[in-house]
C-alpha cells in the first residue's frame, strides 16, 4: 500500500499542474476572443504577415522594375494602385515593402526587449548599487525623446536599414527595462522563490527558471505594443532619408518620393500610408485586447 500511494501522488500532482494550466490557457483564449476589435487586429497583422511571406507569388509585377512609357499612370485594372513617377507598379512595391518595413519593426523590437528584459531582471533581481547603476542609465536614455535619440545614432552610425533598426531598438531598451524590473520585484518577494533558494539554486536557475516565465505577461504586451511603434518610427527615419535608400521599396522611402506628386499624383503617397496606418492600427488594438487577457480582473 505504502508504494502505491508513493507512485500516485506525482501523478495528481502532475495532473493538478496541468489542468490548472489548461485553465488558464482557456481563460485567456476565451478573454481574447470576446474582443472583437483584438480579432481585427488579428486579421490585419496575419494579413500583412502573409503579404509579406508571399510578395514573390502575389506581386505582379517587379518592385524595382522601371517602365518610363507607363509613370505616373492612375490605377487602373492594369496597375491597381497605379505607378509611380519611375514606372513602377504600386502594388508590388507595397508587397515587397512589408518585407521591409515588418522586418525592421520586429528586428527592432526583438533588439530592445533583449537588452531590456537582462537589463531589468538583473536590476530587479540584486537591487541596491547595481539597481541603481542600471535604471539611472537607463533614466538618462528615457531624457531623449526617442525620435531624437534615433538620429543621434543614425548621425554615428551612417544611413541604413540596419542603423535604423538599431537605433529604433535603443529608446526600447529602457521601456523593457522598467517594465521587466519592476515584475521582477514582485515575483523575487514570493515565498515560493525563497524556498527554491534555500534548496540551493543558483541566481541565474532561479532568474531563468522560475522569474522570467512568470513575467512573460507585460513583456508580450509591450512587445506587441512596440512594435506599432517601431515600424512607425522606421518609416518616419526613412522618410527623412536616414532609413532605406531609394529604390528600397520600404513604406517610408516611397512616402517620401511620393510628396512631389501630392497633387499630381496624390496615390504615390497615399497607398503606402494607409499602409503604414492600418498595420499600426493592428498592432494597437491586438495590443490593448492581449492586455485585456492578460489582467486577471478581466477574468470576473
Amino acid at each position: 500500500m505504502t508504494v502505491e500511494v508513493k507512485t500516485e501522488q506525482p501523478n495528481i500532482a502532475a495532473k493538478s499542474f496541468i489542468s490548472k494550466k489548461e485553465s488558464r490557457v482557456k481563460d485567456f483564449l476565451s478573454i481574447l476572443i470576446q474582443n472583437k476589435a483584438a480579432l481585427v487586429g488579428a486579421i490585419i497583422i496575419l494579413i500583412y504577415i502573409f503579404m509579406a511571406m508571399f510578395a514573390p507569388l502575389l506581386a505582379p509585377y517587379s518592385p524595382y522594375e522601371i517602365d518610363l512609357e507607363n509613370k505616373l499612370t492612375p490605377p487602373s485594372s492594369e496597375h491597381w494602385m497605379g505607378t509611380d513617377d519611375k514606372g513602377r507598379d504600386i502594388l508590388s512595391r507595397i508587397l515587397y515593402g512589408s518585407r521591409l518595413s515588418m522586418g525592421v519593426g520586429f528586428a527592432a523590437v526583438l533588439f530592445g526587449a533583449f537588452f531590456g528584459i537582462i537589463f531589468g531582471l538583473v536590476a530587479g533581481y540584486y537591487g541596491k548599487w547595481v539597481d541603481t547603476i542600471i535604471m539611472r542609465m537607463m533614466d538618462v536614455m528615457l531624457a531623449f525623446p526617442g525620435i531624437l535619440l534615433a538620429l543621434a545614432i543614425i548621425a554615428a552610425l551612417g544611413p541604413s536599414l540596419i542603423n535604423v533598426t538599431i537605433a529604433v531598438g535603443a529608446f526600447s531598451v529602457p521601456l523593457f527595462a522598467r517594465i521587466v524590473r519592476g515584475s521582477t520585484l514582485e515575483v523575487k518577494r514570493l515565498e515560493y522563490i525563497d524556498a527554491i533558494r534555500s534548496l540551493g539554486a543558483n541566481d541565474l536557475t532561479i532568474i531563468a527558471k522560475h522569474i522570467f516565465p512568470n513575467i512573460l505577461s507585460p513583456i508580450i504586451v509591450q512587445g506587441t505594443l512596440r512594435l506599432a511603434t517601431a515600424i512607425l518610427s522606421a518609416a518616419g527615419l526613412s522618410f527623412l532619408g536616414l532609413g532605406a535608400q531609394p529604390p528600397s521599396p520600404e513604406w517610408g522611402t516611397m512616402l517620401s518620393s511620393g510628396r512631389d506628386f501630392l497633387f499630381s499624383a496624390p496615390y504615390i503617397a497615399l497607398f503606402p500610408g494607409l499602409a503604414i496606418s492600418i498595420l499600426v492600427l493592428g498592432f494597437n488594438i491586438f495590443g490593448d485586447g492581449l492586455r485585456d487577457a492578460f489582467d486577471p480582473r478581466m477574468k470576473k
